[in-house]
């Protein structure tokens, strides 16, 4: 077995999610099912396109996973898929319930079950053993364990759901928009960005409010000249 090569950025933040769609580890291990790689591939550009704000790019992209992972008749690998689409809903904080994955949930995993109920900050105590380790001690409600996950998208999810908990502290709106901003995401990094705003403007502090709406106007694209300016595809 040969050890495995570095993964860009991409494939490490989304390898947990789609590690079920491409049986990968070994270098010398069978070739992967055309669909594996569609799939797999179709994902990661539907989740880049989410987090860009690009919604036309990726409904297209999700639409052609779903059709890769439907060829095998498997309601597991499907619902992976929807768990990763919901996933990045929550670290945007579009917060509704994950519809593509309940349609599946009789047939899911008790694993996707429970990451399911995760991501509404519903998960059982006894089930949090079966989430992620990395996310584990975000869902028992530490705050503090939101810097400590490495994986940004999960970072991310961790965060969206010590929101709806209401045990989000300010640390971790900052770190959320610290890490939106590293990864380019605008719409994460604009739903984060409003939610500190809104913290700012009802605790009185209107400078501090200011400021950050002006960032805000700088993610839009707004403060550029017209001609500069990038429509988000919504």
């Amino acid at each position: 077995m040969k050890t495995a090569t570095t993964q860009p950025p991409m494939m490490r933040w989304s390898a947990w999610w789609l590690g079920t769609l491409l049986l990968a580890g070994c270098a010398s291990g069978p070739k992967p099912a055309d669909w594996q790689l569609e799939a797999k591939g179709a994902m990661e550009r539907s989740v880049s396109a989410y987090m860009e704000g690009n919604s036309r790019v990726e409904q297209a992209e999700l639409t052609r996973a779903r059709s890769q992972l439907a060829r095998t008749g498997r309601a597991d690998l499907l619902a992976t898929a929807e768990l990763l689409h919901c996933a990045t809903r929550v670290a945007s904080l579009v917060l509704e319930p994950c519809a593509g994955f309940e349609a599946l949930r009789p047939d899911a995993t008790e694993a996707q079950r429970a990451y399911a109920d995760y991501l509404r900050g519903q998960v059982a105590p006894q089930s949090i053993a079966l989430l992620p380790a990395p996310q584990r001690a975000a869902a028992a409600g530490d705050a503090g364990a939101v810097q400590g996950i490495a994986d940004p998208l999960s970072q991310l999810v961790a965060a969206g759901v010590l929101l709806q908990t209401g045990k989000a502290s300010p640390a971790v709106i900052v770190q959320a928009i610290d890490t939106a901003s590293k990864q380019g995401w605008r719409r994460p990094l604009l739903a984060w960005l409003t939610v500190q705003a809104q913290r700012a403007e009802l605790a009185g502090e209107l400078e501090a409010a200011a400021k950050l709406r002006r960032r805000i106007a700088i993610t839009q694209g707004s403060a550029l000249p017209a001609k500069d300016r990038v429509k988000d595809n919504k």
